[in-house]
């Protein structure tokens, strides 16, 4: 979900109507809301990147690995990339809200959080995706790991985008 996303708050004085929500909030009690609900949405997603980056980072020492051939290096080493690129997302929110305090600045810190979660779950999800075909291909070989892999992103498109899009969409609908 973008944190761009108007989710029923009030923002000028009026009751979101459209929705039926009857917050009464003032814009900063909104952005103080909105940015508690997206602090626990990072924290789930930056704990997953971080065991994942942190598990991607021991691979290397195992004896395994150097019997790995070139693609399988260099798909590992982009795995790694990945993850840490995710994690960089993640965590960012933690840095800008340390740089941000105080100034007032919270909507729009709130927007930037959002679209640097929108990043790092992309980047998460590349990387898993990437992680589990590297897996796969040690374990099964390359036919069933590319197949799986691609199941994978797959069920992550659904999850992460076809069902909150179908979800928004119905209760977007008029009388709902």
């Amino acid at each position: 979900m973008s944190a761009d996303a108007d989710d029923g708050g009030e923002t000028d004085g009026r009751i979101d109507q459209k929705h039926g929500f009857g917050r009464h909030e003032t814009p900063e009690a909104r952005a103080d809301r909105r940015w508690a609900e997206m602090l626990q949405e990072v924290r789930v997603t930056q704990t997953g990147a971080q065991i994942l980056f942190g598990f991607l980072l021991s691979v290397a020492f195992t004896p395994r690995f150097t019997q790995l051939g070139g693609f399988d290096k260099a798909l590992y080493a982009t795995t790694v990339l990945l993850g840490a690129l995710a994690t960089g997302a993640l965590v960012a929110p933690v840095s800008l809200h340390r740089m941000l305090a105080g100034h007032r600045r919270k909507p729009e810190l709130v927007t930037m959080t959002g679209r640097l979660v929108v990043v790092g779950m992309t980047l998460l999800a590349a990387a898993v995706v990437c992680a589990v075909l590297l897996l796969l291909r040690v374990a099964l070989g390359g036919g069933w790991a590319w197949g799986l892999a691609a199941a994978v992103l797959a069920w992550f498109a659904v999850c992460w985008l076809l069902l909150p899009t179908a979800l928004r969409h119905y209760l977007d609908r008029p009388g709902t």
